[in-house]
């Protein structure tokens, strides 16, 4: 690691807050898995929620519900999980794209070639994206409990402090 990426990561907040949303027509708190993975993974890493969500499959609605968080001062960074297939309802990708101010192509990279260790070529069915909203950090992942181990535990929690002071500077 060269010391410029340990500076950065010695001055990032060690805690990070965030809004974790889930994004489906079907789940409820009880049967959302996925979301509970990714409250689960924070929460034990130390990181605040300030938010947790469960928002239909609407880009207009899910586009609301982003711009409003991204506006607020205590949501650092926000956290998707769902809606990222390929079904005519999954919209998540495409609704996040239209309002990142600087996308993360190399997240969704790296999150399609660590998936690809785990199920092979079905990894690319995996439409991971992020990015930032102004200085807001904003990640996807699919539902699964699987995916969202494999997104936190390898890539979002590893660097989450990092790209949001990155994000703040």
């Amino acid at each position: 690691m060269s010391s410029t990426a340990a500076e950065h990561r010695a001055q990032a907040p060690a805690v990070v807050r965030c809004a974790a949303i889930t994004v489906s027509d079907t789940r409820t708190t009880e049967t959302d898995t996925g979301g509970r993975t990714l409250v689960e993974r924070l929460s034990s890493a130390g990181h605040a929620i300030v938010q947790r969500e469960i928002v239909p499959d609407d880009p207009d609605r899910l586009r609301a519900l982003l711009e409003q968080l991204a506006r607020r001062d205590d949501v650092d960074a926000v956290l998707l999980t769902g809606g990222t297939g390929l079904a005519r309802r999954d919209q998540t990708c495409e609704t996040v794209s239209g309002l990142l101010t600087k996308p993360l192509p190399g997240y969704g990279e790296l999150f399609r070639m660590l998936s690809y260790q785990d199920i092979g070529a079905a990894a690319m069915l995996s439409r991971a994206v992020g990015g930032l909203m102004g200085r807001t950090v904003v990640l996807t992942m699919p539902g699964s409990p699987g995916a969202v181990r494999l997104a936190m535990d390898k890539l979002i929690l590893p660097e989450l402090g990092h790209l949001v002071r990155e994000a703040q500077r």
